[in-house]
């Protein structure tokens, strides 16, 4: 598992971060192992739903994502094609996931460099941030904090996922979309 975020202090509940919330939510819900610094990232490990998992935070920036990933699978020999990647999507409703199997970056620049480190055949579950209200330049509007309501979405997003993750895991991807998305 990856989660896509920035790693300082100030970006962390920053709409482009939901990745790393993802990640934490997963690392406290199935009791992983405590995160150390490897890879260029903060990894932790353990099992969830039988399967032994690696979960990972980039700590290079958002664009620079692909380098820790690929460290990562080389050392433990991981295929690209098991990899699952979270990540915060403008295209996607807020609240909604939608997870697919490879596919473009759709010009989110952690995407971008995966894609270049370690090609295009990995899961993604694109986590909906919304699109931004106001006349705000996107690069602005990713790096703003969620609201008071939206932090309350996003806990909800972080249980539906965790309640669900076995299908994940199980790579099945269309399942996984709409048992969470459908999720009270």
């Amino acid at each position: 598992f990856v989660g896509l975020g920035n790693p300082t202090p100030d970006s962390e509940n920053n709409r482009h971060n939901v990745g790393f919330k993802i990640i934490d939510s997963i690392n406290k819900k199935f009791g992983l192992s405590k995160q150390k610094p490897k890879f260029k990232g903060l990894l932790t490990t353990g099992n969830v739903a039988d399967q032994k998992v690696y979960a990972i935070k980039p700590l290079t920036f958002m664009n620079n994502s692909g380098i820790c990933i690929r460290e990562l699978i080389e050392y433990f020999k991981i295929d690209a094609e098991d990899v699952i990647v979270f990540h915060d999507d403008l295209d996607v409703e807020f609240g909604k996931i939608k997870a697919k199997f490879g596919g473009s970056s759709a010009g989110h620049n952690g995407i971008t460099s995966i894609d270049k480190f370690i090609g295009n055949d990995y899961s993604r579950v694109r986590i909906g941030i919304g699109k931004p209200k106001d006349k705000i330049e996107v690069g602005d509007f990713v790096l703003q904090n969620f609201d008071e309501d939206e932090m309350v979405g996003i806990d909800k997003i972080c249980k539906n996922i965790n309640d669900s993750i076995s299908i994940l895991v199980a790579k099945k991807l269309d399942l996984f979309s709409s048992t969470v998305n459908n999720s009270k």
